[in-house]
């Protein structure tokens, strides 16, 4: 009987225990649902939108605990106040916003606008407070004038992100040359997820309107850092508020300017320039010996011009002239004992030849001779092709050799010694390239055709990739409207038509002092996918609208047609 009421009892016991457990599984705590809800505004001292502000501080309440986050970035205050106000709280949480301003650095009767972005974030889950503006004036009202507009970059499909847009006032003091050193009446950004911009609480005048991608953040224009864009003519307000402003982003061309040279071979000096190599003229004003020949190579991807001489000048230095459109300059070489260069070359096409194209190589030295008689081509049933030319460019440093490519090929290239001498006098070595060629079913061909362009006007059609490297291009003459790409390899290209306006077969940039804006570029609104054995054709209607950049992909691209 003990034993039984023992057992009864533990039984009784474990049962208890279970319920627990069970009762404590279903009440533990899961945290419940994420917290999304941003920050609330609750109040601000001053209240937002004072007016006759005086105060050295601003204080801006929410429901929560907050923080900043990219605060450098986000934080647009408009008009600059320089010194800039302090704004805690910096790397903790608080309920409210501090902005400490010296009451100097503020202008009388001028309307101050605080736009904080997404920077404000509560401390938990970072949920962003979108677009919170602090507005208040030094004067008895708050200016309520607005300018909206939009940004596109000259080249590429989508502008950068975080581009400066500015409004400077224009008076009697006003002078273009205020962009490269004084700060902006009005400012604003676009941040880091739109094209559109937005400058409220204007007062009425007349600006000058211009965006900056403002690598430094200073609000000034460094032409060999920043893009700039402008619009053409003021801005008067109110007039103006309703229009909408397009301003398009381009690099200018740099004056051309060339550095003091430096002398890292022997017979070769090196010039570190900016802006346009053809413009600059080098002249050797040191004694000169018998014979003395010289020659400038550069290469559109390098910030360098190689001056090369022959033969050795056996002094202690070198002078020379140096002049650009814009530099007339004596600039003295002290030398130093180098070696020469050894002569190397390496092929541009990395063994492959493009069907239609040419085998390119280049060299570290420019070749100025070639012997053909020791130079074969062999394809791979080892017949000969009898028929080639090889181009020489010193200037650029590379040679190519031309011969008609049949598909699906492989040739040898062999170059036997002394086939090339070059500019110093140094012969090659045996070489031997071995490029091959594809079969036609691997590549696709494309046809354009331009609707409503200009009769007069000469067109430039490229095959871009999505980040604007140009793989293939065509330069129309005025009046030409179909353009026909062959032998395209396989892939997804963005269609980028420039209207070439003064038929020079290249784009031409903008100038902001001179007041030129970049020539028109129009964007295809579709990835064309080019496919093997494919032979798409499309119409593009160059019209206003086709200027906008290709906000997004398609990622369904109407399949070319057989």
């Amino acid at each position: 009987m003990f034993m039984k009421k023992r057992i009864l009892n533990l039984l009784s016991v474990l049962a208890l225990l279970l319920l627990v457990v069970n009762c404590a599984k279903r009440s533990s705590p899961t945290g419940g649902p994420k917290d999304e809800d941003p920050p609330v505004f609750v109040n601000a001292n001053p209240p937002n939108y004072t007016t006759n502000f005086e105060e050295d501080e601003i204080r801006v309440y929410f429901d929560e605990y907050i923080k900043f986050k990219d605060l450098q970035k986000q934080l647009i205050i408009s008009p600059p106040i320089n010194p800039k106000p302090l704004i805690t709280p910096l790397g903790s949480a608080s309920k409210y916003i501090s902005i400490t301003v010296e009451d100097t650095a503020l202008v009388p009767n001028t309307t101050y606008v605080f736009n904080f972005g997404r920077s404000v974030v509560d401390n938990n889950e970072g949920n962003p407070y979108p677009y919170f503006k602090y507005v208040m004036s030094t004067g008895d009202y708050i200016d309520s004038l607005k300018v909206r507009g939009e940004i596109r970059d000259a080249l590429l499909a989508l502008p950068d992100e975080y581009v400066t847009v500015m409004l400077y006032e224009v008076d009697s003091t006003y002078k273009d040359s205020v962009v490269y050193k004084d700060q902006p009446r009005y400012v604003t950004n676009t941040l880091d997820s739109t094209t559109t911009f937005e400058l409220t609480n204007l007062k009425a005048g007349k600006y000058r309107l211009v965006a900056l991608k403002d690598e430094d953040e200073n609000y000034t224009f460094q032409p060999d850092k920043d893009k700039i864009g402008f619009v053409d003519d003021f801005i008067t307000l109110p007039r103006d508020t309703a229009k909408f402003q397009t301003l398009t982003l381009f690099n200018e061309i740099l004056l051309t300017q060339v550095e003091r040279p430096r002398q890292p071979k022997a017979q070769r000096v090196n010039f570190a320039y900016a802006g346009v190599a053809d413009s600059i003229d080098i002249n050797l004003l040191s004694p000169r010996p018998e014979g003395f020949e010289s020659l400038i190579t550069y290469r559109k991807d390098e910030d360098t011009l190689k001056y090369w001489y022959k033969p050795k000048i056996e002094t202690d230095s070198l002078v020379f002239n140096v002049v650009t459109p814009t530099q007339n300059d004596t600039l003295v070489l002290r030398k130093r004992p180098v070696r020469n260069d050894s002569l190397i070359f390496s092929p541009e096409t990395r063994n492959a030849i493009a069907l239609g194209s040419n085998f390119r190589v280049k060299t570290n030295i420019p070749i100025t001779g070639v012997d053909t008689t020791k130079i074969t081509i062999a394809k791979l049933d080892s017949t000969y092709v009898n028929d080639f030319k090889v181009v020489l460019v010193p200037r650029e440093s590379r040679f190519s050799i031309d011969f008609d490519t049949e598909e699906n090929q492989t040739y040898t290239i062999t170059a036997l010694p002394e086939a090339f001498t070059d500019f110093l006098g140094h012969k090659n070595d045996t070489l031997r390239f071995a490029p091959r060629t594809a079969q036609f079913s691997d590549f696709g061909d494309f046809e354009i055709t331009l609707a409503a362009a200009r009769d007069s006007t000469a067109y430039i059609v490229q095959l871009t990739t999505d980040k604007g490297e140009v793989k293939l291009e065509l330069a129309g003459e005025p009046g030409q409207t179909v353009f026909t790409f062959n032998t395209v390899a396989p892939a997804q290209y963005l269609i980028r038509v420039i209207e070439d306006a003064n038929g020079n077969g290249k784009f031409d940039t903008g100038n902001f002092l001179k007041g030129l804006q970049p020539e028109k570029v129009f964007y295809y609104p579709e990835i064309e996918d080019i496919r093997k054995g494919w032979f798409p054709k499309k119409i593009f209607t160059l019209s206003p609208s086709a200027e906008a950049p290709l906000i997004e992909e398609q990622t369904n691209p109407d399949l070319p047609e057989n």
